[in-house]
């Protein structure tokens, strides 16, 4: 794994997935039609992290461009922490959705990762994505 660090805090906006996964492509085919930005013109990101009974809760995310975006749009407005992060890049990740969870659960086995925070995936662009995790 490499480390990265968000040096600020990164604003977003975006949707709770309810049926997840299979919901992922419309909740971000929503962003992307509402904002008019393709990923590689705006960040997007994949935020999940489980609830008290082990349920995967997903939120489909933009980063804001300016403040209020989230609320010119009616979204709900979601902080990403500034911190060191481990991340690992999956290439061609359209094709490799199914190893995703593999990829955390791997990283989450790692004693320098912040269990308590949620896991994030940042869709750099149509062919990389990182997977990245809060480092303590």
């Amino acid at each position: 794994m490499d480390k990265y660090n968000f040096e600020n805090d990164i604003n977003t906006f975006g949707v709770e997935v309810k049926n997840f996964p299979a919901g992922i492509d419309e909740a971000f085919n929503e962003l992307i039609t509402k904002t008019g930005d393709a990923a590689g013109k705006r960040n997007y990101y994949g935020v999940s992290n489980m609830d008290s009974n082990g349920k995967i809760i997903y939120k489909a995310l933009a980063e804001e461009k300016y403040e209020g975006e989230a609320k010119k749009y009616a979204y709900e407005q979601i902080t990403i922490e500034k911190g060191d992060y481990y991340f690992e890049v999956l290439k061609d990740w359209r094709t490799k959705t199914t190893c995703i969870k593999d990829i955390f659960n791997e990283m989450m086995n790692d004693k320098r990762i912040d269990k308590t925070k949620p896991a994030v995936e940042w869709y750099k662009n149509d062919e990389e994505m990182w997977c990245i995790v809060k480092a303590i």
